[in-house]
């Protein structure tokens, strides 16, 4: 009886495993091809796998809460033209007998197994670190805590612990002094962070972190204590934008059915000074700096639970502002609706977030790390403004706003990070108000 193997999909260069965090089919329900099998999550974003037939589910491999590798058997799916024809032959028949060919029941064997040693490991991945199979391996036999490994420094992508990070805190460990105990008399003075005892009564209410939460929160503590923060800060005079939008938003809309806000207008300014300044454009990772070729702005979107998320503008530059408004919608309705791949959230090179979408008129936005640079937009305010003429200087109302910039002060001094933002704010003072779109 032919069966098909329902395997985690292959889902972008950095992602090598994920978690079940939810079954949405049950042993002996019908499947339909395309149809949502299980919930899993990846320290990327959460997605559902889909089966590629139809049938009916007769095996599920792992449990909530298991890890499994790309390319892994998630579970086995009974093909239904298969099922139907064996139903049909033995419908006169009061026992079925059933035994699969040797080759199979040593592969599936195999397959139970590896789930049984994966979910009985005592070495679990958290909603913060992911460990591969092999770190686990190598952390049971070396008897490292679970402590232990969540203290290591991964020198893997996005801080990952990689072999040679175990074996190297192995081998150190190995070679430490012995901690000899000190007369009660003595303070002994320790470095770990004591924590503050909260009073809880009962007209408090608890609520548990989200996964996506529990994520954002230790991306920017880490992001903090990686680099050093520093932020400039500059006002741009948007009137010409802001009437030239009014003027072409209509007819654009009825058009190509897509709203102009102005999120892409600024995203195609940044991507214009991030070509006339390349060295804003990279990564720090350890001693090295990589200049990206491309340019890849990550814009961060909220979501309905008051997370964020930051989906990727993959090569911004080459993109007309028709191109940039469509993929802005596009990425910002999906990522509302929780519909982004994981390819798409991963690769950026420079993150724009809006903080005036909540009225706040500036802010100091944290780093998307490994990237050095994150630009805040903040509210377009109406104000009175001097305004410098051949005939002299008179009061006006203009429509202005504050772009704040941190940089990451290790690999960009002032003047680069000063520059750069305040090349932004001249392309967008310098916006053609008879643009054709």
């Amino acid at each position: 009886m032919a069966k098909f193997q329902l395997k985690l999909p292959k889902m972008g260069e950095s992602v090598a495993e994920a978690t079940i965090i939810n079954w949405l089919k049950e042993v002996g329900d019908t499947i339909e091809a395309d149809e949502a099998v299980v919930e899993i999550a990846t320290d990327k974003v959460d997605t559902e796998v889909l089966s590629e037939v139809d049938g009916v589910l007769v095996e599920k491999l792992f449990k909530i809460d298991d890890v499994i590798q790309v390319g892994q058997t998630i579970a086995v799916i009974e093909i239904k033209e298969e099922r139907e024809l064996t139903e049909e032959t033995s419908k006169n028949k009061t026992k079925v007998e059933t035994s699969p060919t040797p080759k199979i029941e040593v592969k599936e064997e195999i397959l139970i197994e590896e789930a049984v040693v994966i979910s009985q490991s005592k070495i679990k991945s958290s909603y913060q670190r992911f460990y591969s199979p092999l770190v686990k391996k190598i952390a049971a036999s070396e008897e490292v805590t679970q402590e232990e490994l969540d203290s290591i420094s991964g020198s893997g992508k996005e801080g990952r612990v990689t072999k040679k990070d175990i074996l190297q805190y192995i081998e150190n460990r190995s070679i430490q002094p012995r901690v000899i105990d000190l007369p009660k008399a003595l303070p002994v003075i320790t470095s770990q962070k004591q924590k503050i005892p909260i009073s809880v009564n009962g007209e408090d209410e608890i609520i548990e972190m989200t996964r996506l939460g529990k994520l954002i929160a230790h991306h920017m503590v880490e992001s903090l204590q990686t680099s050093a923060h520093v932020q400039s800060f500059i006002e741009a005079d948007v009137t010409k934008i802001w009437n030239w939008r009014q003027k072409v938003k209509v007819d654009f809309a009825k058009r190509e059915g897509e709203n102009i806000t102005f999120t892409p207008i600024f995203l195609e300014a940044v991507a214009k000074a991030l070509r006339e300044f390349p060295m804003l454009n990279i990564s720090l990772v350890g001693d090295k700096i990589i200049k990206h070729k491309r340019i890849n702005l990550g814009m961060a979107a909220a979501l309905a639970d008051g997370n964020l998320i930051v989906p990727v503008i993959k090569n911004a530059d080459q993109l007309n502002l028709v191109g940039m408004i469509k993929a802005v919608n596009d990425l910002a309705s999906r990522a509302r609706s929780n519909n982004l791949k994981p390819d798409e959230i991963q690769g950026g090179t420079y993150t724009v977030t809006n903080v005036g979408t909540f009225g706040s008129i500036m802010g100091t936005p944290i780093i998307n790390q490994p990237q050095v640079g994150i630009l805040a937009l903040g509210a377009i305010r109406k104000v009175p403004a001097v305004i410098e003429t051949s005939e002299g200087d008179f009061i006006g109302i203009r429509y202005k706003m504050f772009l704040s910039h941190s940089y990451d002060h290790r690999v960009v001094n002032g003047a680069l990070g000063g520059q750069f933002v305040k090349a932004v704010a001249d392309y967008l003072e310098a916006w053609d108000e008879n643009r054709e779109i």
